[in-house]
């Protein structure tokens, strides 16, 4: 319940104003979403590593900046990779400040740098390819933590703890979202800028797999042992994303796309692996009526026609690298744009500035509304508070529109039939292998199993949200 009908008021204005802007309308004014990092801790006096460590303060720092700048939409927690839930579980890829990096850092990932620290070895392809789950129980999480065996390994006290505190703190930290997000709304007016995530195929792949390099080297000696590899992770990638999706369909799934375009693969790569294995994916999530945030880190440019052959109004197109004026061409009436505002201005600028900048991007964006105010990429620590509230201030006074339109009815689109490979989503025990070793099993069996199934889908929930975040 919102704590008084001014915050309500205020709540209900601003969404209509951010879904009303992703749906190609024009709302009464240009909405604005800032998606801030560790710039919401240097804005509230924390340290990187207190908001590492403290989800809790990440969740506040987050809030507070946007409340009390003025925005109309903010993700809840973009610092999603928490010190507790990798250092319980024994994470090798995640680098929090203070702790594995300098104090004055930010979160980092890494990769293996050592071919036989790789966490998919070359040679186990068809081994993935076949269970992705199975592979991630047997061999993803033994190579990717520092203290979970291997199967057929003797376990000891590290292993055993690695995987029940682990496990715990995960849980911990997804439950801790509800209450964040409820105060976000009811306290604060404020709107939840997106939920759920996903990446692309090859992206995970190079991400959490193979590391870049050895993926690229795959792209070209093995493309299509990578192509088969990239399709047995979409209809995960699927099940993730329409299970942590917003259930009213208003606020999109985001896709943090960054290294599946030129120049870090091939425009070959792109046309072969790519964009065949995340443009079904796409077509999947918008059949059932949700639309995308699509994160285009770098320049996409090369890749905008690609995107086209997506349904109008499908996907919100975030401009990171590239020419706001060339965006706004080929985009502007068919999607949704946001960012655009660079990101160097807002770290190293002066808020006269960030003033030009803004009114340079508003020229070409503003115009028949569907754009959205952002900076161009996550915002950091070296983001200048000061700037950031230029942009809010001059965005209140120039990024007023004269008339509106309503929002256009929402289009569905036909289901793409994406194989679900053969132990489908949501699965890691299945009801049969478990029920097999029940001694009296009679009653309401189907409240049994579906209970079981259940915990069993909590269970591939965690496995495949560490792998897919």
């Amino acid at each position: 319940m919102f704590k008084d009908a001014d915050t309500q008021k205020l709540y209900d204005e601003r969404f209509e104003r951010y879904t009303a802007a992703m749906c190609l309308g024009t709302p009464d004014r240009i909405p604005i979403r800032f998606l801030v990092q560790e710039a919401a801790a240097r804005y509230c006096g924390y340290t990187t590593q207190q908001v590492a460590c403290d989800y809790n303060l990440a969740f506040e720092a987050t809030r507070k900046m946007a409340e009390e700048l003025g925005f109309d939409a903010v993700m809840l927690n973009a610092i999603w990779s928490n010190y507790g839930v990798a250092k319980s579980a024994s994470w090798r890829y995640l680098f929090v400040p203070g702790v594995d990096v300098n104090i004055n850092s930010v979160n980092q990932f890494g990769e293996p740098s050592d071919p036989e620290d790789i966490f998919l070895q070359v040679d186990e392809y068809d081994e993935f390819i076949d269970d992705p789950t199975a592979f991630l129980v047997n061999k993803w999480f033994p190579r990717a933590t520092t203290r979970v065996k291997f199967a057929g390994q003797p376990v000891d006290f590290d292993h055993n703890t690695a995987l029940m505190s682990g496990a715990l703190a995960y849980a911990n930290y997804m439950n801790a979202f509800g209450p964040a997000a409820a105060k976000l709304k009811y306290e604060s007016g404020l709107v939840g800028a997106n939920s759920g995530m996903i990446k692309a195929p090859l992206d995970i792949l190079a991400d959490k797999f193979r590391g870049y390099m050895d993926t690229a080297v795959d792209t070209v000696e093995r493309p299509e042992t990578v192509l088969r590899a990239c399709e047995a992770l979409m209809p995960h990638i699927v099940a993730n994303a329409l299970g942590a999706a917003d259930p009213g369909r208003d606020v999109p799934i985001t896709i943090w796309a960054h290294r599946g375009c030129v120049p870090f693969f091939s425009q070959e790569t792109f046309d072969r692996i790519f964009w065949p294995t995340l443009k079904p994916v796409f077509e999947e999530i918008i059949s059932h009526g949700y639309k995308i945030l699509f994160y285009g880190e770098g320049n996409w440019e090369k890749h905008y026609d690609a995107l086209k052959e997506l349904p109008a109004g499908s996907i919100v197109y975030h401009l990171d690298k590239g020419d706001p004026a060339y965006a706004a061409k080929k985009f502007k009436g068919y999607f949704a744009i946001s960012g655009g505002l660079p990101y160097d201005v807002l770290s190293r600028g002066t808020p006269d500035d960030v003033r030009r900048e803004t009114a340079r991007l508003f020229e070409v964006m503003k115009p028949g509304g569907g754009y959205i105010l952002d900076c161009t990429a996550l915002m950091l620590n070296d983001i200048d508070p000061a700037n950031v509230k230029a942009a809010v201030d001059y965005t209140l006074e120039h990024g007023v529109y004269s008339r509106t339109s309503p929002r256009p009815e929402r289009k569905l689109s036909p289901h793409r039939d994406i194989p679900q490979g053969k132990r489908p989503p949501g699965v890691v025990r299945p009801w049969k292998q478990e029920s097999e070793s029940y001694r009296d099993l009679s009653g309401d069996t189907e409240l049994v199993k579906r209970k079981w199934q259940e915990c069993d889908a909590a269970l591939y929930g965690y496995l495949w949200t560490t792998v897919l975040w």
